[in-house]
C-alpha cells in the first residue's frame, strides 16, 4: 500500500530528525511508528493498562510523602467499607 502524507514543515523536519537519529529513512521511521501503534491498538484497547494493579498502586503511592503514608490505616484493605462508608469494622 502506498500512503501519501501532507505534513507541515515543522512536523516533516521533526520526522526526518527522528529518522536520522534512528539511522533509517523518514519512510522507514514512519512505517515503524505506525506499525508499533497499530500493534498496540490490536493487543490492548485504547486507554487500557496491562500492568499489574500492584505496580500501578506502587507508582501512585511513591508520590505520597512518608508522613502521610504513616497516617493511613493499616487495615485499610480489609476494612475498606468502614473507611469508605462508615460501616462497622468486620474485625474489631
Amino acid at each position: 500500500m502506498t500512503l501519501i502524507l501532507e505534513l507541515p514543515d515543522n512536523k516533516e523536519k521533526a520526522l526526518k530528525a527522528k529518522a536520522r537519529a534512528q539511522g533509517v529513512s523518514a519512510e522507514q521511521y514512519a512505517t515503524q511508528v505506525l506499525s508499533r501503534d497499530l500493534e498496540q491498538s490490536v493487543s490492548a484497547p485504547a486507554g487500557t493498562d496491562n500492568r499489574p494493579i500492584s505496580q500501578v498502586i506502587a507508582e501512585i503511592m511513591a508520590d505520597v510523602p512518608a508522613e502521610i503514608r504513616a497516617q493511613l490505616p493499616k487495615d485499610g484493605a480489609s476494612e475498606h467499607d468502614h473507611y469508605i462508608y462508615g460501616w462497622p469494622k468486620r474485625h474489631a
